[in-house]
């Protein structure tokens, strides 16, 4: 069985910047178990297989150690496989995931990922929170992820985390955010417990602060920029249970699976 593997940096026009993605197109499922491993000796942040079903695209993401429900780089990656490397000519890819329906459309080189939202409610600071990230938040807030609110950008950007506190807490993964100084927010985001101590730019988690900075901006349009090591932007808008986040992809290099490892 031929599998392509494509590395792709999302959220960036430049090699070495934004979050890599592995993304493997398949003709039919593999099983669970064989995508988790693939996953694994990636060791990406997250890899995506998709199969074409009809007019649409079944798709699914693994971390290293877990399926989630919901990846927003390795989507775009994906989209960006399908434009640049699998001859899709359309405008918007349509994907069926556990996730719910999402839409990726093209304009030139930038990406838009349509995504629902997710606000987040007020919620009760967790001690462990506080003492996992060494600083108090202003305020905390939830949906799937735990939201904490900081004063300024500084204070997200020089937090240090203790990953063995946050691995514990009740939640996929834990967002740090602030207004920012040159963009309207900022953000970080920690997920040990899913395999992923910190993701460089992290789509799923704008589908929490976009509700929430567009509620305390008074704006729909905003910037954002994650401000991990490598780092990465993001448009934004914040629409009717929908969210818009448009960025760019670069691919790093694209190979073949060892089929003999499969069987």
């Amino acid at each position: 069985m031929r599998i392509p593997l494509f590395h792709v940096d999302a959220f960036t026009s430049k090699i070495f910047r934004g979050n890599p993605a592995a993304v493997c197109p398949l003709d039919a499922w593999l099983t669970t178990e064989q995508m988790q491993q693939i996953a694994a000796e990636n060791n990406l942040s997250e890899t995506a297989f998709f199969v074409e079903n009809g007019s649409s695209y079944e798709l699914r993401w693994f971390t290293p150690k877990i399926e989630v429900d919901l990846c927003g780089h390795a989507t775009l990656a994906s989209a960006h496989i399908l434009f640049t490397e699998l001859g899709y000519t359309k405008k918007v890819i349509h994907f069926k995931t556990a996730g719910g329906d999402l839409k990726v459309s093209r304009s030139n080189e930038l990406l838009t990922l349509d995504f629902p939202a997710t606000p987040p409610e007020k919620f009760e600071t967790p001690l462990r929170l506080v003492h996992a990230l060494g600083a108090e938040p202003e305020a905390v807030y939830r949906s799937r992820d735990i939201m904490a609110v900081f004063e300024t950008q500084s204070i997200v950007k020089n937090i240090r985390p203790d990953f063995a506190y946050l691995k514990d807490l009740d939640c996929l993964g834990v967002i740090i955010t602030a207004p920012g100084t040159v963009v309207d927010f900022v953000s970080r985001f920690f997920a040990p417990a899913a395999g992923v101590d910190e993701d460089p730019v992290t789509g799923s988690a704008h589908t929490t602060l976009i509700p929430y900075w567009a509620d305390r901006l008074k704006k729909d349009k905003l910037l954002a920029y994650q401000i991990s090591d490598r780092g990465g932007e993001l448009l934004c808008v914040n629409s009717i249970g929908r969210v818009y986040i448009t960025g760019r992809a670069f691919t790093y290099f694209k190979g073949e699976i060892n089929p003999k490892g499969l069987i």
